[in-house]
């Protein structure tokens, strides 16, 4: 890809107030992590430098949290957006915070991705096309789209006749003729970072909501001629924007089907993985067989050629190699090698069982 630098922008101030909880909505948690984080680290991984967080909503709430677990290899920023005047609005407040385009030439302008903190299944794939596509095409701005079967609640893509991107139409604003377009927007963008600024000025809240919208970018930089450039996304489950506990679930069971993959395919066995639930935050080592039932979580590590399962729930714990836990709860255990541990056995929090032992049967340890 091109040495130009990416910086991002995450989308975090608003109120989520369809999940119905005192938690901001960033804050949800995936398979052990807030779902910011998981944007975060795509990011990360994509070659991300500079990333700048806008918070609203339970402002230092969002920013103390995304602080302690974002990836330490890129420079997190906050900047607040004060009034939920829109997505437009909020990139503006985002630019007092990132670096400045002037003393970059052309060829080496950054590239700005905008990503919602709702869309926890993005992958760092999907954004490293999104620049390189972004970079290849020579465009001003480059959207990332998806083809779905129920558009409802997404702005459309209305393009012109050659097939080029002219706009997108919020749900809301949209009319008959555009509401039956299934190409939607997903609210993940690429913009030349030069041209930001004087695009965001041009915008106005003339719509239903009265705000300023993100997406009248990609008409004011079409009709100004300006190349928008599009890619479509291959796994539409990626495009997936949680605003509810439902959309939660369905995100949950979405990252989690990607974790037990990839487990499985560095050497780690489940018997049954829509029974086994492993969080983001765990490592396994290869030749470990994992039984239905199980629950691996927060910080917990297993060794190698372990046997968990079946019906135990592990947080915080250290599982040595060649130990076998079975129907076990423990929290912030140490489990050495070669060790027995159950069935129907609770390890306290503390509790240790030596290297080669055995715990028996039907004890609470601590």
């Amino acid at each position: 890809m091109s040495s130009r630098p990416l910086f991002a922008t995450m989308l975090a101030a608003g109120e989520g107030t369809r999940m119905k909880s005192d938690r901001p909505k960033t804050l949800a948690r995936i398979c052990g992590k807030p779902m910011g984080v998981h944007v975060l680290d795509a990011l990360c991984q994509a070659g991300v430098q500079d990333a700048v967080v806008v918070v609203g909503h339970k402002a230092e709430r969002v920013e103390a949290a995304l602080a302690a677990m974002a990836p330490t290899t890129m420079k997190l920023h906050f900047a607040e957006q004060s009034k939920l005047n829109g997505t437009g609005d909020a990139l503006s407040v985002a630019l007092t915070v990132l670096p400045d385009a002037l003393g970059y030439s052309p060829a080496e302008m950054p590239v700005a991705i905008v990503v919602p903190a709702d869309t926890p299944l993005i992958t760092a794939d999907t954004l490293r096309n999104l620049a390189e596509s972004h970079i290849e095409s020579k465009a001003a701005a480059t959207l990332i789209t998806a083809e779905v079967d129920e558009p409802f609640g997404y702005g459309r893509i209305v393009r012109t006749k050659d097939g080029k991107v002219a706009r997108v139409v919020e749900e809301r604003d949209a009319i008959n003729e555009q509401k039956n377009i299934t190409e939607i927007n997903t609210g993940i963008y690429a913009f030349n970072l030069d041209i930001l600024a004087p695009t965001l000025r041009r915008i106005t809240p003339i719509n239903d909501q009265g705000e300023y919208y993100l997406t009248d970018c990609i008409s004011i930089l079409s009709e100004m001629g300006y190349l928008v450039n599009s890619i479509q996304i291959a796994d539409r489950a990626e495009a997936l924007g949680v605003n509810d506990r439902v959309q939660l679930a369905e995100a949950e069971h979405q990252f989690r089907q990607r974790i037990n993959r990839a487990w499985m395919k560095q050497g780690v066995t489940m018997v049954d993985p829509e029974s086994t639930y492993i969080e983001a935050t765990v490592t396994i080592g290869q030749d470990t067989t994992i039984w239905p039932g199980s629950h691996l979580a927060g910080n917990t590590q297993i060794g190698l050629s372990v046997e968990v399962g079946p019906e135990t729930r592990l947080l915080d714990c250290t599982v040595g190699d060649g130990a076998k836990v079975t129907r076990c709860e423990a929290t912030q255990a140490d489990i050495g090698s070669d060790a027995i541990v159950g069935p129907w056995v609770v390890l306290a929090p503390g509790a240790k069982v030596e290297p080669g032992t055995s715990t028996g049967s039907f004890k609470v340890l601590g």
